[in-house]
C-alpha cells in the first residue's frame, strides 16, 4: 500500500487542461492519495462508451481509506464529532472509537446475513449510528443505500423495491425544530406497501418515541453491538469498480434513479478534491451542515473528510436551535477550518440578528462552501462581509459525488466572481451547447452545460439495474452528440467563469432538494377529487425554488367558496405530505377549470412558471385556449 502527493501545475488551467488532454496520466498520480490493496492495471476503460469503468483491477475499500489507514497515526485523534441541538447531546469519537464501533456495526450486519454485493437500506436521523452503518457497509462490500430520513412511506416503499435490500437499518425517531418525527411507522408502512420485502431490521432506539417490534424480522442493535464488542471483521478488498452505494434522486418520471457510485474511482475523486478544492488537512476539523440522506452528506461529511485525516461534525439540528449562533459555535468550540453549508441556510441567518455572525471566534475558519442551489449575489456578499471569510460557492449533483465548477485553491487562488459557481474543474470536459443543433455556443450566450463522457472517476457509474435508463436520460438530450446533461442552462463569460440559469427540465431545487415535478402531480392525482393537475417551480427568496400546484376537480362545486377551496387544498398538501414528505408538499395549490395546453395537449409548464415569476410566458402559438393562462393568472392574484 502507499499514498503520496500529486505534483502540482502552475495554473488551474493548465491542470485542467492535463485532466483533458492525458486522463490516465492525470488520474493515475491522483490515485496515489488513496491506499491501494491492489494495484490497478488499467486506468480507464472507455471501451463502452458512455460507461467509464477507473482503475480497473485495482482493489482498494472506502472504510479501510476513512478509518483504518489512519489508525498508525491518528488513532487518538477526533474523527467523528456528533452534535444534537435536539437532544442536547455531543459526543467526539476517535479515529480508534470509530473503528471499533464501525467494526462492531459490520459485525452486527454480518450477524444478520448481509453479505458481499448485497443491498442494506438505512433510513436514519442523524446519529452516529447511521455513519457507522454506512461505514460498516462498506467494510464488508455490502451496498448501502442511504434515504433521508424525512421521507414518507410511499417514497420510502419505492427506494425499497428498487433497492431490494436484504437489510434495513433505522431508528426509533428523528427530530426536527423540537419535534419528535417517528420513524418506525413510516417505515412499517412502507414495508407493508412495498413487493421486496427485507428479511431483516436493525433499530436503534434512541429512546425519543415508542415503536412496535415484528417479531423474527426487528433486531435490536444495542443488543447485538453488546454480542459483537470485541469482535474482528476484516476489510473485504473490493475490485474498483464494484458498487459502493446507491442513492436516489428525482427525475423527470415518477420513479426515482437509483445513482449507482463505484468504489475506487470515488475514492480517489473524494481524495483529490479534499487536497485540491477543499483544501483540508489531517488532523483539522471538517463541518458540513447537510444530511447523509443527501450526496453531500456522503461524500464531504462521511468519506471525504475521513479520507482526508479530518474530524468531521455530524450535526442534528436546525441553524436556529437553541439560538441562531449554534453553527459558529461549533465553528468555535471545534476549531473548524473548513464550513460546507447551503445558500438556504444562510438566507435563514440573514433574518437574525447579525450580532450573531460575531459572537464567536470564528479565526480557525478559512472558508466557508455553498453549495446545493444557486447562490444569489446579496446572499454571498452579505455573510462574506458579516463573517470576513472567503466564500466559494460550488455546482454539482448528485450524479456527479463532487463539484463540476468551483475554484480550487489547492491549485491556484483563483478569485471567485459573486454570482458565478466557478470554473470547470479537472476531469470534466465541460461544454455549453444549443439545446437544438448541439452546437457551442459563445460567450455570453445561454446553452445546456453538458460533459463530454468518459465522466471522470467519483460519477455515476450508471443507473442502479438500468443502464438503458442511464443511457436513456443523460446522454441522448443533445441532438447528434453523445454528451452527458446536466439539464442546466448556464452561460459563460469571457474570463471563463460560468453561471449556472435553472434547469431545462422539470425537476425543482428546493432548499437544496432536488424533487421531481412528476412526483408530487402524481401524488396530488392520487386524490379522488383531482382531474388533472400540473405543478411547477416557482422562484423564492428563501429557499431558492417553491412548488406550486394548479389542479382542475373532477367536480368544481368542491371548490366554490373560499372555505371549501382551503379546506380541499389543505387536504391536497397532506396527501403529498404522507406520501413523499413535507419537502415535497407544494407551498400552495391552486384551483382551475382547465390547464394551459399545447394544441397536442403538452401542458406548458414553462409558460405557467413565467406567469408565476410575473415573467413573459414566451411563445404561445400553439396553445390551445389563451383562457387557460389567464386562470392560472387569475389563480395567483386571488391570494399568492
Amino acid at each position: 500500500m502507499g499514498s503520496g502527493d500529486a505534483p502540482m501545475a502552475s495554473s488551474l488551467k493548465e491542470f485542467h487542461a492535463r485532466s483533458i488532454a492525458d486522463r490516465e496520466g492525470f488520474w493515475a498520480e491522483q490515485a496515489r492519495l488513496i491506499d491501494w490493496e491492489h494495484p490497478f492495471g488499467q486506468v480507464l476503460d472507455y471501451s463502452r462508451p458512455p460507461f467509464a469503468r477507473w482503475f480497473v483491477g485495482g482493489r482498494t475499500n472506502l472504510c479501510h481509506n476513512a478509518v483504518d489507514r489512519h489508525l498508525a497515526a491518528r488513532r487518538d485523534a477526533p474523527a467523528l464529532i456528533h452534535v444534537s441541538s435536539e437532544t442536547g447531546t455531543e459526543r467526539v469519537y476517535t479515529f480508534g472509537e470509530l473503528h471499533r464501533e464501525v467494526v462492531r456495526m459490520a459485525a452486527a450486519m454480518r450477524a444478520l446475513g448481509v453479505r458481499r454485493g448485497e443491498r442494506v437500506l438505512i433510513y436514519m436521523p442523524m446519529i452516529p449510528e447511521a455513519a457507522f452503518a454506512m461505514l460498516a457497509c462498506a467494510r464488508i462490500g455490502a451496498i448501502h443505500s442511504v434515504v433521508f430520513g424525512g421521507f414518507a412511506s410511499h417514497s420510502l416503499a419505492s427506494r425499497i423495491d428498487d433497492a431490494a435490500p436484504v437489510l434495513v437499518v433505522s431508528a426509533d425517531a428523528g427530530s426536527r425544530a423540537g419535534k419528535v418525527i417517528p420513524y418506525k411507522p413510516l417505515l412499517d408502512a412502507a414495508i407493508e406497501l412495498s413487493r421486496n420485502k427485507p428479511a431483516k431490521v436493525l433499530m436503534v432506539d434512541r429512546g425519543l418515541a415508542t415503536f412496535e417490534r415484528t417479531a423474527g424480522r426487528d433486531h435490536d442493535y444495542a443488543e447485538l453491538r453488546a454480542r459483537h464488542l470485541d469482535e474482528e471483521v476484516p476489510v473485504e478488498w473490493l475490485e474498483s469498480n464494484e458498487v459502493s452505494y446507491t442513492l436516489y434522486t428525482s427525475g423527470t418520471t415518477g420513479t426515482p434513479k437509483g445513482v449507482q457510485r463505484d468504489v475506487g474511482g470515488y475514492a480517489v475523486a473524494l481524495a483529490a478534491s479534499m487536497k485540491h478544492i477543499f483544501c483540508g488537512n489531517p488532523g483539522e476539523t471538517y463541518f458540513s451542515t447537510s444530511d447523509i440522506g443527501w450526496v453531500v452528506g456522503h461524500s464531504y461529511i462521511v468519506y471525504g473528510p475521513l479520507i482526508a485525516g479530518m474530524a468531521t461534525i455530524m450535526y442534528e439540528g436546525t441553524p436556529l436551535r437553541p439560538d441562531p449562533g449554534i453553527l459558529w459555535q461549533l465553528v468555535e468550540k471545534h476549531r473548524v477550518t473548513v464550513m460546507f453549508s447551503a445558500p438556504t441556510a444562510i438566507r435563514v441567518l440573514k433574518k437574525q440578528d447579525p450580532s450573531w455572525l460575531t459572537r464567536h471566534d470564528l479565526s480557525s475558519l478559512r472558508t466557508l462552501f455553498l453549495a446545493g442551489e444557486p447562490l444569489d449575489e446579496p446572499t454571498a456578499r452579505w455573510i462574506g462581509d458579516a463573517l470576513g471569510k472567503p466564500i466559494v460557492d460550488n455546482y454539482w449533483q448528485t450524479e456527479t459525488g463532487w463539484p463540476i465548477l468551483t475554484v480550487a485553491h489547492g491549485i491556484e487562488k483563483t478569485p471567485t466572481r459573486l454570482g458565478s459557481p466557478g470554473m470547470p474543474m479537472y476531469g470534466y470536459d465541460l461544454r455549453l451547447l444549443h439545446e437544438k443543433t448541439g452546437d457551442e455556443v459563445g460567450v455570453d450566450e445561454k446553452g445546456v452545460v453538458a460533459i463530454v463522457p468518459p465522466l471522470p472517476p467519483g460519477c455515476m457509474q450508471t443507473v442502479w439495474g438500468d443502464d438503458e435508463r442511464f443511457v436513456k436520460t443523460y446522454f441522448t438530450s443533445v441532438p447528434g452528440k453523445l454528451v452527458y446533461s446536466t439539464f442546466d442552462w448556464g452561460i459563460r463569460d469571457r474570463d471563463g467563469y460560468y453561471f449556472i440559469l435553472g434547469r431545462t427540465d422539470d425537476v425543482i431545487n428546493v432548499a437544496g432538494h432536488r424533487l421531481g415535478t412528476r412526483e408530487i402531480e402524481e401524488s396530488l392525482s392520487s386524490h379522488s377529487a383531482v382531474a388533472e393537475c400540473a405543478v411547477v417551480g416557482v422562484a423564492d427568496a428563501l429557499k431558492g425554488q417553491v412548488a406550486i400546484g394548479f389542479v382542475v376537480l373532477k367536480d368544481p362545486a368542491l371548490a366554490a367558496t373560499a372555505e371549501a377551496a382551503q379546506a380541499l387544498e389543505g387536504e391536497l398538501m397532506a396527501t403529498v405530505d404522507r406520501q413523499l414528505g413535507a419537502v415535497a408538499r407544494p407551498s400552495r395549490v391552486h384551483f382551475v377549470s382547465l390547464l394551459p395546453k399545447t394544441r397536442s395537449g403538452k401542458v406548458l409548464r414553462r409558460s405557467i412558471q413565467a406567469i408565476c415569476e410575473a415573467r413573459d410566458p414566451g411563445d404561445l402559438t400553439t396553445i390551445e385556449d389563451p383562457s387557460a393562462l389567464e386562470q392560472v393568472r387569475h389563480a395567483l392574484g386571488g391570494g399568492r
